[in-house]
């Protein structure tokens, strides 16, 4: 280790010993399944969002066999309106398989860690070292944004390039005495002090070599040559009512939202007029010549790579439709939030339906 690797790790390791207030549920703690459990959540999701999510779940399922043994729809429900429900889904797959076929007990190495469902190189670190206390340094982008500013690195975080040199200065600079306090310095540092906008410099440990602090980079730094393309979606939904109960399905294909409930889908390309949405063949046979859709309320919702435009359009019918083409079923509104429904649905069902 260099001298300025040196004392990157050592004025990292003060600071988080004498000026780190950053207090959360999960630091200090060495049980493998809350570990795993608050990562999951933090994937793509800050720590003040996920917070209240650790708590329940922590609450209605004290360890990972509780976690196992409960039902989908309960899960899923407690899951609600946290995102990336892909997360939950491998959840709930890698609890069951620990207490299935690992007998209950989480694994204890990298490797083993690294096999579980929806595990990455990141949340294997994580856990290898919080929990196991393992020389394994954690990169998230965080670390991405500490190292790049404080070294002068302009290689890409998302080429393949600058993910190996990266990962091998986390590796050099780690604390092998200490990984799990050296990784939650640098992660705390980086959500608390040197963050993407408005960086705390003048409150950074590192300032006094930081590269890109001497040569105005902070702005800059980290970079990626990647830009996201984002994909234009239209959702039209039919809001079905025959008096106090609604009409829901399941969304099971592989895409946004999978396993929760909506209401009768209608994609379409573009926008459309109500008139043109109204002849579309799943609406044409279901709605009789005198009824007529309601426009109701619009949401837009980005996700990483879709931007997704739903529209709610509200009938009433005097007789249960009986020629529905899709599988669902009707719940009465004083039922309705025993399912899960994504975000912008539960929107439109609080203001619009039970609010």
């Amino acid at each position: 280790m260099t001298k300025k690797h040196k004392y990157f790790t050592a004025q990292l390791l003060q600071w988080h010993s004498q000026h780190n207030d950053r207090i959360l549920p999960w630091k200090g703690i060495s049980d493998p399944y809350k570990i795993w459990l608050s990562e999951v959540m933090l994937q793509q999701t800050r720590a003040e969002q996920g917070l209240p999510y650790y708590h329940s779940f922590t609450t209605n399922y004290p360890d990972i066999i509780a976690l196992a043994n409960a039902s989908d729809d309960a899960v899923f429900k407690l899951w609600q309106g946290l995102g990336y429900y892909n997360r939950c889904r491998n959840m709930l797959q890698t609890a069951r398989f620990i207490a299935t076929e690992l007998g209950g007990k989480f694994p204890d190495n990298y490797a083993d860690i690294l096999a579980l469902k929806g595990v990455g190189t990141y949340t294997a670190a994580a856990i290898a070292s919080f929990a196991f206390g393992l020389p394994h340094a954690v990169v998230d982008g965080n670390v991405y944004r500490v190292l790049s500013r404080y070294f002068g690195i302009d290689d890409a975080i998302d080429g393949a390039a600058g993910k190996v040199k990266f990962a091998q200065l986390a590796d050099e600079l780690l604390c092998r005495k200490n990984p799990a306090l050296y990784n939650q310095a640098i992660m705390d540092l980086g959500a608390s002090v040197c963050t993407p906008k408005k960086a705390q410099c003048a409150d950074c440990p590192l300032s006094k070599h930081c590269v890109a602090l001497k040569d105005n980079l902070v702005s800059l730094l980290p970079f990626k040559e990647k830009k996201l393309k984002i994909k234009n979606r239209f959702f039209n939904f039919i809001v079905l009512q025959f008096h106090d109960e609604v009409w829901i399905t399941q969304r099971n294909k592989k895409d946004v939202w999978q396993d929760l409930y909506q209401f009768l889908l209608i994609e379409t390309a573009s926008d459309l007029y109500i008139e043109d949405l109204q002849l579309q063949p799943m609406l044409y046979q279901i709605l009789d010549k005198k009824q007529t859709l309601v426009f109701t309320k619009q949401i837009k919702q980005r996700l990483t790579h879709q931007l997704i435009e739903s529209k709610f359009f509200t009938v009433s019918f005097e007789k249960k439709p009986t020629n529905m083409t899709q599988d669902g079923m009707w719940v009465k509104l004083s039922d309705i939030n025993n399912y899960a429904f994504p975000k912008t649905i539960i929107q439109f069902i609080d203001e619009r339906l039970t609010g």
